[in-house]
Order: structure tokens, then sequence, then C-alpha cells
């Protein structure tokens, strides 16, 4: 064909090649991406070695100088300016372990640094640090080693050329407190800290942008799906950049080509208007700086962590107007407000514009297992007060992340105290099954529900990566009912909080998401109350989640519920003597107009306690100084709960100073009648105590009484303990026969042996001092005693003591005692030991097999019962081979049941008919002496024909809560009645717990919060045993005027005026409910 036009090229493609190109090989250039920005054989040529436009550190432009208090002393920063500095320079160590040093630092900047747009004063000694202002202003905290923030934006007027005098205060510990290597071990004593830099730096910004910018591409191409495309573009834009970057030789046009490289992927991420785009997010998140109250170091440490964490946070606000902050514990702010008052009203300021955000509601972030119902109460009760006197308002949501299990009646008291909204995460921690659910309706026993989320990123220590962004919708086990979930992030336990760095990389996230997608869109700018809010409007609009009945079971860090025995007897001695303190003071504060309630004493003490239940203190998880700590803390509270008793008994006129020829008295503080054999003080003799709510009889015996107890010895070694109602056989300090007598019926099985100590191997895989694991019950070994003997021969009292060597250097003794019979009154079998305890990680329990047949027991919990399997029939099942349980522990069948009653202990376990209370472990870490020492322990068996009833509720707490005895001349009738003025009748099942005065009234009052007319007392009941029950609060009118009744919740909030005539006001409760009630007078 010739002579035509030319025809026109089909494609724009060369004809010839030029070169050959080769397919990329992924894994390589993927590999490449570290090079970078990592330090290593090539940071002096990577991006690394553009961060810095300049650097000064000689003396002329820093000048340090120290001053190192003694003895490990934490002086104010008044104290301590006030001492003579001496120089000192970069390169030194300081130390040892918890000493702090104060450093004087006269700065200058060097003339080429004056022009530039940002200079830092960086500062690392591997530990933690507060700048200070020359007239003592807490700036901002200083973290070195690996979570870092060592960096200080020096203000504009530093840069005039001209010395500036600032302060550093240096705690010897780094953020994880002072374990060397692993983690939980005891911390070392001299442990020293180098001063690594102390320099003054000119920041490349837009080199430090362009890392950020290359990370969160950089972990795209890492964890995107490789048959993704934008995996794929993901590692072409970061070895564009690298590449880029090499041919300018590193240079700064080089840096600012990056970083438009960098966009095409993520967009302009370089201020908070990335998340304006309108898009819909699926990720939220928060600010968020754990501070464990005690741990890996002691509250003398937190309290200066608190200060170091929140300025950064308050500094970050002003410099991210995106940043949302929260953090929870009531106590950590009031220490904020007592030490620091400068930073406490700059954070109080932030509260007002909403950017650092209150929440939780409770006093500290508290365990949850071990302390009793009202302390629960308490804890809320305290916190939601001080959050309301403070900022102006109560906390909505419940927050908890780092708890070792959840009680069963959290629900219930969470509504209680106005919050219907609960967060966690521990249960991630699970080492056996899954939990199932993300967001889910939590039910309490009672029935009552709060709205849950749990962190699907599964912790509240996030470091806002890209992973943290994407796990956030991958690990989401909810999504059949919604498809977002909260990212916490921020460094936490240890303090810290978020950084800048992570802030930054959450824009980049966001920017990512918007620009190429793929990955979650998370969202910055919201509160945790605002994410709850969207998911209560989706259960508004017919959403319906799933439910989760009763405790949330932690199925780890088992060996809390047993871990320094100590403490968690002086927590519930305390909270013992509260009951009391309150009790008798109401009653003298209503009698005598010259006593004045002791509102602010009491309010310390509960402080004092609440402030030990914390959850790394009460569970015996911290170091060995804490407990030191605690036991001071204790001896202080003990010391005034003491005096304050005193003083409500001097109030009520009782003379307990007078001579012991005076008569006997006593008093019952529990609300019903009860009779028991007591000894008398400073005595051996018995008496015969009953009587109450409030006085009671005491009749001394003379002679033999009607009811006898008798022991003999039926032959060598093997002995028979005898009442109206049980006959015991013990051989070898072993109940080898417990007989009913009235039942005719043998509790213990043919051949097995109760009140058997046991001893277990206790080396669990990591957690010493939190875990027991299940393969410890395959090192059970029975412990033989040595001796037995008669202690107490009757008629009122028999006991026998059995010897029993543990090792070379640990032994028991224990005494079986029975008491005669008391009519009316359950009899039971007391055990009372006397243990030396040196052993190195084992784990003391006694056994108890009963003749008794269930798939399920029943344990105490607060306010209510927790029932669980006594078989393994399901993962799930044996997960709970060691639970958690209060006064008592019960196994029954149709008919008949065995209670085994306690004094301060918690762990126990119950494996088909063989009940377990755990007494001791001696776990090395992170206390290396824990539980070492001398200790008391009582526990009881309590026999009872028939189902698990009130007689198991009423004699656990009467075990636990012995009459008030007191020599004393005669009690005024006014206040005999005003100590039974108020009764509960009807159910049995229902327990008057709690009577107090109301906390604002006039003459109660410490101002806090607005005062309430007149005087009023709080009563707190509850439903014991699990079934609907009715009864009548009863007041005597003659005694105590009162003039109406109103149901209040845990904050004593008014609710309804209920029916109250003729001094009775007749109550319904459903199963487990908590009810609260005010009586006006």
């Amino acid at each position: 064909m010739g002579g035509g036009k030319p025809q026109t090229p089909s494609t724009s493609l060369p004809k010839l090649v030029a070169r050959p190109v080769g397919q990329q090989i992924h894994s390589i250039y993927k590999e490449r991406l570290g090079q970078f920005t990592s330090n290593g054989q090539y940071s002096s040529q990577n991006l690394l070695a553009a961060m810095y436009e300049g650097r000064a550190s000689d003396d002329e432009h820093v000048k340090l100088q120290v001053y190192s208090p003694p003895d490990l002393a934490r002086p104010t920063f008044e104290e301590a300016t006030s001492h003579e500095f001496k120089d000192t320079h970069a390169g030194a160590s300081f130390g040892p372990s918890w000493s702090t040093h104060w450093f004087k630092i006269d700065l200058k900047v060097p003339r080429q640094l004056q022009e530039k747009e940002r200079l830092e004063f960086l500062w690392d000694a591997d530990n933690e640090g507060l700048i200070w202002t020359e007239d003592g202003e807490p700036l901002q905290g200083l973290t070195g080693g690996g979570k870092r923030r060592i960096e200080w934006i020096l203000p504009d007027s530093f840069h005039d050329g001209k010395s500036h005098r600032f302060y550093i205060e240096m705690a010897c510990n780094d953020i994880m407190g002072n374990g060397i290597g692993d983690l939980i071990q005891p911390p070392p004593p001299n442990r020293y800290f180098q001063l690594k830099l102390a320099d003054i730096v000119a920041v490349n910004l837009e080199a430090r942008a362009l890392f950020v910018d290359f990370w969160i591409i950089g972990d795209a191409a890492r964890e995107f799906p490789e048959d993704s495309w934008e995996e794929h573009q993901a590692l072409q834009i970061c070895n564009e950049i690298m590449d880029t970057f090499i041919a300018g030789h590193g240079s700064q046009d080089s840096i600012l080509r990056g970083r438009e490289i960098a966009q095409k992927y993520i967009g302009n991420v370089d201020s908070s208007k990335v998340y304006e785009s309108g898009k819909e997010p699926h990720v939220y998140a928060i600010g968020h700086c754990h501070i464990d109250t005690t741990w890996l170091w002691p509250w003398a440490e937190t309290k200066r962590k608190i200060a170091r964490s929140w300025s950064n946070q308050c500094d970050l606000m002003d410099r991210y107007p995106e940043h949302r902050f929260t953090c929870s514990q009531a106590q950590q702010y009031k220490w904020l407000e007592a030490l620091y008052p400068k930073l406490y009203d700059r954070v109080k300021s932030k509260v007002k514009e909403g950017t650092f955000q209150p929440i939780g509601g409770s006093w500290v972030e508290h365990d949850t297992n071990l302390p009793g119902g009202e302390s629960l109460v308490r804890q809320f009760l305290y916190g939601q007060r001080y959050f309301e006197s403070r900022f102006g308002e109560r906390c909505k949501t419940f927050w908890l992340p780092d708890t070792f299990g959840y009680s069963s009646q959290l629900p219930q008291l969470c509504r209680l105290a106005g919050m219907g909204r609960f967060f966690t995460q521990k249960l991630s921690w699970n080492n056996i099954n899954t939990f199932p659910h993300t967001t889910f309706s939590w039910v309490s026993l009672d029935g009552s529900q709060v709205l849950c989320h749990m962190a699907p990123d599964e912790t509240y220590t996030a470091e806002a990566h890209f992973g943290d962004v994407s796990r956030s919708l991958s690990q989401h086990k909810s999504m059949d009912q919604d498809n977002t979930g909260l990212l916490v992030f921020g460094y936490g336990d240890g303090g810290g909080g978020p950084t800048s760095e992570m802030l930054e990389k959450l824009r980049r996230c966001r920017g990512l998401s918007d620009k190429t997608g793929r990955l979650p869109r998370v969202k910055m700018g919201d509160s945790v109350d605002d994410y709850f809010a969207r998911l209560e409007k989706k259960a508004e609009t017919g959403t319906e989640f799933v439910t989760w009945y009763g405790e949330l079971y932690l199925e780890l860090h088992r060996g809390t519920y047993t871990s320094e025995a100590n403490n968690k007897w002086n927590n519930r001695k305390c909270e013992i003597m509260l009951h009391d303190i309150e009790y008798l003071a109401t009653v003298a504060s209503l009698k005598n107009s010259k006593y004045q309630y002791p509102k602010k004493a009491i309010d310390d003490i509960w402080e004092d306690v609440l402030l030990c239940q914390f959850h790394d203190t009460i569970p015996g998880s911290s170091i060995e100084v804490v407990y030191r700590d605690c036991d001071e803390l204790y001896a202080k509270v003990f010391k005034a709960g003491g005096k304050l008793l005193e003083g409500a008994m001097s109030a009520l006129e009782f003379n307990a100073t007078a001579t012991h020829d005076s008569e006997l008295k006593a008093v019952n503080t529990l609300p019903w009648r009860r009779a028991e054999i007591a000894k008398v003080p400073d005595s051996k003799d018995y008496a015969l105590v009953s009587g109450g709510p409030g006085m009671a009889s005491v009749e001394t015996f003379s002679g033999i009484s009607k009811s006898t107890a008798s022991i003999r010895e039926l032959e060598e070694g093997v002995f028979q303990l005898s009442n109206e109602h049980f006959e015991v056989t013990v051989e070898n300090g072993a109940i080898t026969s417990l007989v009913d007598v009235s039942e005719d019926r043998e509790l213990i099985p043919k051949g097995q042996k109760a009140n058997q100590l046991v001893i277990f191997d206790d080396k669990p895989l990591y957690w010493q001092g939190w875990d027991v694991e299940v393969y410890h019950l395959d090192s059970r070994q029975e412990l033989r005693p040595s001796k037995s003997y008669v202690v107490e021969k009757g008629p009122h009292m028999v006991s026998l003591c059995t010897e029993t060597k543990v090792s070379e250097v640990s032994w028991v003794k224990t005494t079986i005692s029975l008491a005669a019979s008391v009519e009316g009154q359950p009899s039971y079998i007391e055990m009372a030991s006397e243990v030396e305890w040196r052993e190195t990680m084992k784990f003391l329990k006694v056994e108890f097999p009963v003749d008794i047949r269930n798939t399920e027991a029943s344990y105490e919990t607060q306010f209510g019962i927790n029932r669980r399997p006594t078989h393994y029939n399901t993962s799930w099942d044996m997960a709970k081979f060691e639970v958690c349980c209060h006064r008592w522990a019960d196994l029954s069948e149709a008919g008949y049941g065995v209670s085994i009653l306690n004094d301060s202990k918690y762990g126990f376990a119950t494996a088909g008919n063989l009940m377990r209370l755990s007494l001791l472990r001696a776990p090395k870490a992170p206390d290396r002496h824990a539980d070492m020492g001398h200790h008391y322990i009582r526990y009881a068996i309590l026999p009872h024909a028939g189902p698990l009833d009130h007689r198991t509720i009423r004699t656990a707490r009467n075990f636990n809560h012995p009459f008030k005895l007191f020599h004393g001349s005669s009690i005024p009738n006014a206040s005999a009645s005003l100590l039974n003025s108020i009764q509960l009748s009807g159910s049995p099942a229902l327990v008057l717990d709690t009577i107090k005065r109301g906390e604002d009234d006039e003459d109660v009052s410490r101002g806090e919060l607005p005062t309430r007319k007149g005087r009023s007392v709080i009563v707190r009941i509850y439903e014991s045993l699990g079934g609907k029950a009715r009864g009548c609060i009863c007041v005597d009118g003659d005694v105590l005027p009162v003039t109406k009744i109103s149901k209040v919740n845990l904050l004593e909030d008014e609710g309804e005026e209920m029916r109250f005539e003729d001094g009775k006001c007749k109550v319904e409760l459903r199963a487990f409910e908590v009810a609260t009630f005010r009586l006006q007078l």
C-alpha cells in the first residue's frame, strides 16, 4: 500500500528496549527499609544523621551543679534549692537506688544556634526527672532509657544568648522501678545511673517529620498483606524516599522532597486538620497514662511520677489541639493538689477546657476480688465525691484496665454510683481460654447491667503504632453488633503517657486511611464518654449487645488471693474496725450533742484503707518496700481507729477504764442477736455472751453449765472432742471422723483426713508473686505432725494442739477447739494455727474432704454468692482451679452441707468433694521476703443440716467480728436504747450491713459539697442468699425521732420516699440487691 499518510503509532511504548529491568526481590527491598532510620552501621549516612542542625554541651553553655540529699530523702523544691550545689558534668554517675539528686542548670544558647527554629535541651540519665523553673514551677517530666522523653523544648526567651537557670530533680529509678534485667526481680539497693546527655540541640523538624512519615509507611509495607496493592505501593514509596535522600546526599532539599513523596501515600498530616475529612472513623484513640499507685516503686515515687507524667500531657495539649488525655484515681489527683499546687491548677484548667479528662469514679484503681463490699462502695463514694467537688462533675465510666479479675457485683455497684459504663482489657491476659467478647452487656448477680468495652488492641499502654490501629479492628470480637473500638495509648504502669511521637504517628495513620485505605480510620479529639455514648445510642435504637453474667474471672494471677498474707489480714481488720467506728459514732452523735461525728478522721482512715486496696498492693504483687510502707500506714490507722472507738464509747458513757473487779460488759456491733462462749479478757475463764444488736449480757460460768464440751484420748495419739452437736475424732492432727450427732451423719469419707496440712511446689511460669499454675497440684505432699497434746479439757472449751514440722526452718502449731454448744446457735470446729514460715517457692494449704456431692460450690463475694464448678468438664471449669472467696466457702447437697469459715484468707478451691483453703505462699519476686515470718491463722468447719442459708452468713461474720468485751459500770439506758434503735426484721436473708451518718448533713459536712439540712442516718442492706426477700426497717421512735425514710444510691442522692408508719418501713429486695436508705431525723 503506497502513497498513503504515515500511520500513527498505536502505543507510546518505545519500539526498542533501552535496558533490562528486573522484578524487585520483594523481601530484599522490604528488609532494606531498616537502613534508613535505624541506629547501627549506617546511622552516619541515613536520616538520623540529619536530625540535628547543631549541638552544644560544653561548660560555657551548659553548666551543671548538683545537690544530693542524704538518706534517700525526697526534699521539696524549696528545701532542695536552699542547699549548696557542687559542680558536676555529663558522664558522672548518680545513685544509689531510690535516691534523689537536684541539678542546677545554667544554660546559654551559643550564637550559631540562636536563630534556629527549634531548640531543645536533651537530658538522658536512663532514669526519671522533673524540670522546674527557677521560681519553683514544675514544667515537664523526663524519662531516659527505652520509654523515652528526653527533650525539653526551650522557650523562645532562651534564644537570646543570655544565661538562663532551671532545675532538674533526678529520681534514681527508671520508669519501671529499679529491677535490672528481669523486670519483676527484687530491685538492688545500689543501682547507679550515668548522666549520658545534657546537650542543647537545634532540631531539623522536617527530618523528624520524615522519620515518622517513613515509619508509618514502612509499617504499611511490612504489615499489609503482600497480595494487596496498598502493601506494594507502600514499599515503592519508601524506596523512592530512600533513593531521593541518597541522590540528594542527605540534603535538606532531599528531605523536603521525601516528605512530598510521602504525601502521595498519607496526604498532608502536619496538623490536626487531618482528622477533619468527615469520613467515618472506626477507631477512637484516647491518650492515657496508667500509673500504678504502687508496684515496682513505693508511694513516695508514685507522687513524683504523677507530676512528671501529667505535666507532659499539659504540654502536649498546648501543641496538639486534638490530644485528649484521660486519667483515673482520685487519690492521685489529691496528691497532685497537695504537693504540686501550681501543676494542679494547670491540670484543672485543662479539665475545664475538656482536654484533660478525669475518669473512673473510684479512689484508686482497686482490686475487686479482695476488698469487702463496703470497701467497694467507698471506693466509688470517695472517688466520685472528690471528682465532683474539684471538677464539678462525676465520672460516668468505671475505668479499671489492669485489675486481676472483676467481682460479680461490680455492675450493680457501678450503677448505684452513677456509672453505666465499664472499660477494661485485663481478660486478654487469660492463659487458658480466650474471652469471647469485646463490647457486651455485663450483668451483675442482681440483674443490673453496665455496657462494657474491652480494648480490641488488648492493652492500655499502646504506643500508637500502625499495628495498634490495625488490631483495634482486626481483633474485635463483637463486630456483629459494632465495628468500632477504643485505642488507649501512652506509656504506662510506671507512667509517662503519650508522647509527641505517638500523636504524630496517629496523624499519619489517619492520613493513610483517608488517602490510601485498608487501615481502619482512627480519630482523635473525642472522650471515652463520647465513645460509650455512641454505643448506648446503638442500644437505644435496637442493637442487642451480647450478655455476660457474673464475675469476669481472670485466668491468671490466682496466687494474689494468698500472697502477702499480713497485708490482707490488716485490710479485713480495718474494714471491721471502720464498720464499728461508724456504727458507734453514729449512735454517739445522736445521743450526745457535745460529741461531734468525727467525719474528717473517719475519711482519713477510709482513704488510707482504700489506698492499700490498689490492684498491685492488696493482691501482694509489689516490691518489699511497699509492704513496709503499708505496715506503717496500717499501724497509724489502727491507732487512730482505736482513739475513735474510745471517743465514741466514752460519749455513750461506756466506762471501759474501770478496774477488772467491775462488771463485765459486751457490745454486739452486728445487726442480729447472737450468743457464744468467749474467753474473758486477761483471764483463763470463759463466759456466755449473748444479746444484741447493741448491748449484750455476759454470764460467767460457775461450775458445769448445761451444755458441756469434752475431750478424751481413745488410744495413743487418737483423741475425740465432743459437744451436743458433734463428735470429732483427731488422729495425728487430722480429723478422721466428724459426726453430726443429731443427724447421725458422718461427714468425713472413710479413710480420708480433714484439717490435713499439705504443701505444694509453687513455681509459676513467670509472675511469682501473682501466679499459681495448675501443675502445682501435681506436687502435693502431706505434712506429718510430730506430736499432739491436750490444751484445754473443758467443760466450756476443749482444745487439742498438734505440732508439725514443715522443714528445718518452718513449723506449724494447730489448735483444734470445740466449744460447748449454745442453744439456738450453730456449732463449729475451730482451728487456730501459729506458723513460722521460711520456705522458698512453696504453697501451704489445708484440706477438708467431705461426704457431700455437688457439681457446684458456693463462695461468699461482696454482697452475694458466686457459684463455681467443682469439676473439670471444660477448660473454662478447669481454669477455676483456684478462686477467691471472702469469709466462707460452702459445699452443700440436698439436705446437708459443710461451710469452711476463715479469718482473713481468700484463696480457695473445691475439686469434687475436696475443699481446700489456701494459707501461705513463698514467692521470691517482686518481694524476696514475701510472707516470711510469723503468722496466726484461724479457720473453722461449720456443718449444717439443710441448705446453705443465713446460718453460714451470720456465723462467718460472727467468726470474724468478735464481741467487744470490757469491764465497766452500768450503761445508761439512753445509750443502750440507741444502740438497737435501728433493726431489720423479716427475712433472715437480709443483712443490715452498714450504719453511718449522712455525708452532707449540716452537722457532719466538711463543706466540699452542698450541705443538707438536718441530721440523717444512712443504712445499707443487701439480700445475701439469692432470692427475693421482704423485711422491715424498724425504728424506735422514742429514742430516734425519724421523720421520713428515702431510698438513696451509694452517693446518697435522694430517691423515692418510702412508706414509713409507726416506726416501720417495709422493704423488698431482689436477689443479691444492695439497697441504701436515708433515715431523716
